[in-house]
């Protein structure tokens, strides 16, 4: 027997789980995510000229277009893959409830 929650949440994600499947969609959600895991780096990088002058010397030899690329790859790269991994999840879930509502063990439940 489900509750009314997760009842709730298998209604849900059969509507919205094939449109969360998207890749742009997961890039324009979880890129304020990304950008959040890039923001140590910029001020790691920009920091450097008040506490270390080597490393601020190395940073100066550095075209900035090269390390804006960087930082987006990096942007691009973690937003994608934290939600890829969510929606993994939430199906996983999904799939779990399936199996339990019709009555089979959790165990034969193919794994997509």
């Amino acid at each position: 027997m489900l509750t009314e929650r997760e009842k709730q949440f298998i209604s849900y994600w059969e509507e919205h789980r094939l449109k969360e499947k998207k890749w742009n969609r997961q890039l324009l959600i979880g890129l304020p995510i990304g950008l959040l895991f890039t923001i140590p780096i910029l001020l790691s990088v920009f920091s450097a000229k008040f506490w270390y002058k080597r490393a601020d010397m190395v940073a100066n030899t550095i075209n900035p277009s090269i390390l804006v690329i960087a930082i987006l790859i990096i942007a691009v790269f973690i937003a994608v893959f934290y939600k890829r991994h969510q929606w993994d999840m939430r199906e996983q879930q999904y799939q779990e409830l399936k199996a339990r509502e019709e009555g089979k063990p959790e165990d034969n439940v193919k794994q997509q």
